[in-house]
């Protein structure tokens, strides 16, 4: 599989994560793991900046994939397959139809944002 199917599967297997966030099938490590691992995929904060050459995608091209794969495997399979038919719906466009699903990570970067700024200024 090269590079660009395997982008192009990203985009139902991270959505097909978040509807594991949501399930009482998948046991609670693979929810831990689910919620990391799209925390991370949404975040706009990366482990290694993007604008450094090369490094900067390096962590996406790696760490991304190895977060999903490591949840993967802890979600049974038959769950997993069932919730990546759901997720294939969620994409029109190139951006998800339900952008709300961002507002937890977007609370919870805000939070670390707050707690930093108090922590310097306070």
């Amino acid at each position: 599989m090269n590079l660009k199917e395997r982008a192009s599967q990203l985009k139902t297997e991270i959505p097909a994560l978040l509807l594991c966030l949501k399930s009482k099938e998948a046991p609670l490590a693979a929810k831990i793991m689910a919620g990391v691992t799209v925390a991370y995929a949404l975040s706009p904060v990366d482990l290694i900046p993007d604008f450094i050459p090369v490094l900067g995608y390096l962590d996406d091209i790696i760490i991304l994939p190895v977060l999903i794969a490591l949840t993967v495997k802890l979600i049974p399979e038959k769950t997993f397959s069932r919730f990546k038919r759901e997720a294939e719906g969620m994409w029109e466009n190139g951006k998800m139809k339900k952008w709300y699903y961002a507002i937890p990570v977007l609370v919870i970067w805000m939070l670390i944002l707050w707690l930093i700024i108090k922590a310097i200024f306070f």
